[in-house]
């Protein structure tokens, strides 16, 4: 399993793909702004054939990150309505603002 936190410490000191993101959820003091940023981060880092989930935002801004999950899926949904993420589960696009159940997978928007 891959560690979400260390992954943002990469790209923030490699300067590559999602590095000013990496930044902000390393550093930022509010709860949402680190994941959000950190949603963005890991998506873009990943690149455009992979995604991250709520989760391993949480995972990578805080070690008792299971709190902080329903607001990750929230701050996801908030960022897929403002067109910065695709949310999706399995092979189907999500409606940001849709009823849904089940984990979820958080993709960069190409474009």
């Amino acid at each position: 399993m891959s560690d979400p936190r260390r992954e943002l410490e990469r790209a923030r000191d490699g300067g590559g793909p999602g590095a000013d993101q990496a930044r902000v959820a390393l550093t930022a003091d509010a709860p949402d702004d680190q994941l959000r940023a950190a949603m963005l981060g890991l998506a873009i880092g990943r690149g455009a054939g992979s995604s991250t989930c709520p989760s391993d935002a949480a995972r990578a801004v805080a070690d008792d990150w299971r709190p902080l999950l329903p607001r990750a899926r929230e701050l996801a949904r908030e960022l897929a309505r403002a067109g910065e993420v695709r949310l999706t589960q399995g092979s189907r696009s999500l409606d940001p603002d849709g009823e849904w159940r089940g984990p979820i997978r958080i993709r960069r928007v190409d474009g």
